[in-house]
């Protein structure tokens, strides 16, 4: 059945739960409020999102490195205590993290980081590809609409598909070790560097290189 942004809205307010996580729990409750808001807290995502508010300033500054340093990825990524910090399964979330961002390759962490002059031009871009598509005039829009979440998913971090799990988002698996490990975790920002990236030079396809790495 069709789930309203109302209905998406209701069930975050009741949980604290993020707006996809809201949308996935109402789909998979065919609408029923009160059996998403169950799905939610069966998965620790209800639980994560009041975490999520409590301030992150430890963690670790992980590197990265990739085909004899053809590529290499610093990121930061938050806990609340330095005990976290120092666990093996925090630290291996984080290595995961580093290696997601060196095989996919994103521009911000999340979709509130994309600047409005970006968004602004992309709208423009993607509104006259549907016109030239042929599309109805009154339906454009939404085409538009449509077509800026596959923006979001391909440039921000948290709405990538894992590399190691494509089925989960990495803010799902992050939702999923801030319910594991009992902290808020924040993955605050991150660089990416490619071996010769802007200059004419030959194109090796170091992503699916990475990406055949980190999947075995």
């Amino acid at each position: 059945m069709a789930i309203t942004a109302a209905e998406v809205k209701e069930l975050r307010e009741k949980t604290g739960a993020g707006m996809l996580d809201c949308k996935k729990a109402l789909e998979e409750a065919n609408g029923d409020m009160t059996r998403a808001a169950e799905i939610l807290r069966e998965k620790g995502l209800a639980a994560a999102a009041k975490k999520a508010g409590r301030i992150a300033t430890e963690g670790v500054v992980e590197s990265y490195i990739h085909g004899g340093g053809r590529i290499g990825v610093l990121v930061e990524v938050n806990c609340e205590t330095d005990f976290v910090g120092k666990t093996d399964q925090f630290r291996e979330f984080v290595r995961d993290i580093a290696m997601h961002i060196a095989a996919s390759n994103p521009k911000y962490v999340r979709r509130e980081e994309v600047p409005q002059e970006e968004l602004d031009k992309e709208r423009e871009i993607l509104r006259t590809q549907a016109l030239n598509e042929g599309k109805p005039e009154k339906v454009v829009e939404k085409i538009v609409e449509g077509r800026i979440s596959k923006y979001f998913e391909e440039n921000c971090l948290l709405e990538q598909p894992f590399v190691k799990d494509p089925d989960k988002t990495v803010q799902e698996l992050l939702n999923e070790k801030i319910s594991t490990i009992g902290e808020n975790i924040s993955i605050r920002r991150f660089a990416r560097f490619e071996l010769g990236e802007g200059l004419e030079k030959k194109q090796d396809n170091f992503v699916e290189e990475v990406m055949a790495q980190v999947k075995k």
